[in-house]
């Protein structure tokens, strides 16, 4: 992407929603950010434009070889200003995916810098209810209309927001996991690590599954061995094993979650001990039954984190802490949405004010 940044402005705005009624991911701001790669000129074209529909050829690569990815991240509002966390990390990470995917890296700085506009635009969609929040969603797709088994040459990249309540409504009320013992998310080797928007095509049947036995959420094993726990359909897993907070090591198959690397900085920081490493599912319910483990939770974007009160292992339910939160996920949701909606001091650097 060059320098300039073009606004293309609406004719007529939308009329703002009663955020706690809406579901999450349906409701879309005034504006949307865009941009165009071509070999010729590169990320070109860049613009704050209207929401509106994409024009795409049926002959679009992204919808035949699934040359796809995105991100998500969350801006918040206190008083006046507008928070946003991390976005460097998300933007970090973006460039990672395309590039397994063989598709063109953004400039990581001048992407911050449209989103930021884009925010600046539409600052008054920030809510600023409890636990509310304006989802960011980045994505990049192939569009060059070409059915042909090779990389994209032309990309379209577009930043879209959404105001959102919480994820799970009251997300500190434990949620229920299964454990697939079938179906796989990813291998090693392959794009598991990269926000690909195939990766979560590939886990709703096992979703579907999981809801139809009663359980809200996959957690998935490896894709070799079938024995190694890895992480949830939306968010890396956490453990309090011992007192100490557990969670599986990147290998490569695991999406390495901004909400999970930064909630391991912030635990050791309180002075909580981590470890990341591989956690054999045998070894994970033998701990729940003898009551090493105290604690479970998810952690992602969307969720922030969420408890887990029950979980399947081979058929069998193990209940955690009585189906409550525990006092480890209960601190660390704490401390963490205070710094995201500036209700606690950042030692981190993480919160970017506008």
């Amino acid at each position: 992407m060059g320098q300039t940044l073009q606004i293309e402005r609406a004719n007529q705005l939308k009329n703002k929603p009663d955020v706690s009624t809406i579901k999450f991911g349906t409701v879309f701001t005034d504006y949307m950010f865009t941009s165009r790669y071509t070999p010729e000129y590169g990320w070109s074209e860049h613009s704050i434009i209207p929401y509106q529909n994409l024009q795409l050829s049926p002959s679009c690569q992204a919808i035949h070889y699934g040359q796809s990815v995105f991100e998500g991240l969350k801006a918040y509002k206190n008083g006046d200003d507008v928070l946003v966390f991390r976005p460097d990390q998300n933007f970090k990470r973006m460039n990672q995916s395309l590039s397994r995917l063989s598709m063109p890296e953004i400039n990581e700085e001048n992407a911050l810098d449209a989103l930021l506009e884009l925010l600046k635009v539409e600052r008054d969609w920030v809510p600023d209810g409890e636990g509310q929040s304006l989802y960011i969603r980045p994505f990049v797709f192939a569009d060059e209309p070409f059915l042909g088994v090779r990389p994209s040459e032309s990309y379209q990249f577009n930043i879209i927001l959404s105001p959102v309540a919480s994820y799970y409504g009251n997300q500190l009320n434990p949620s229920s996991l299964y454990v697939e013992d079938d179906f796989v998310r990813s291998v090693r080797g392959g794009v598991g690590f990269a926000k690909a928007s195939g990766n979560y095509a590939a886990s709703l049947l096992a979703q579907k599954k999981a809801n139809e036995l009663g359980y809200e959420q996959v957690l998935w094993l490896d894709g070799v061995e079938q024995k190694y726990v890895e992480e949830v359909g939306s968010m890396n897993i956490f453990f309090v094993r011992d007192n100490e907070l557990v969670t599986p090591k990147l290998n490569g198959s695991i999406l390495p979650g901004i909400t999970r690397k930064s909630l391991i900085e912030l635990a050791e920081y309180k002075g909580y001990t981590v470890k990341e490493e591989s956690i054999h599912i045998d070894d994970l319910a033998n701990d729940l039954h003898s009551g090493r483990i105290t604690e479970v939770f998810g952690a992602g974007t969307a969720a922030v984190i969420s408890p887990v009160g029950r979980l399947n292992i081979h058929g069998v339910d193990h209940i955690v802490n009585d189906n409550q939160i525990g006092p480890v996920s209960q601190d660390l949701y704490d401390h963490f949405t205070d710094i995201q909606y500036g209700r606690r001091e950042d030692p981190f650097g993480w919160v970017v004010k506008l």
